[in-house]
């Protein structure tokens, strides 16, 4: 969903971004710009996905036990 956001800038940056980046386009150069720094990653959003998956999360919490106890000496 897309919303519509009133700024202000000044006169000089407005003509530069009409010359360099095209009057039909600056909101998507906007966008662009700004998301790395205010939206979270996409790495963010596939563990989220992927710490929902409860089959994955289980057979990676089976792999981890194991691999936890192949470490141990069972000698002792």
């Amino acid at each position: 969903m897309q919303k519509k956001l009133t700024i202000t800038i000044s006169e000089e940056v407005y003509r530069g971004l009409h010359t360099k980046i095209g009057p039909g386009r600056i909101s998507r150069f906007l966008d662009r710009l700004a998301r790395p720094h205010v939206v979270d990653s996409e790495l963010d959003a596939s563990y989220h996905d992927m710490a929902e998956d409860e089959k994955r999360e289980k057979a990676a919490q089976e792999w981890t036990d194991n691999l936890a106890s192949d470490g141990l000496d069972e000698t002792r």
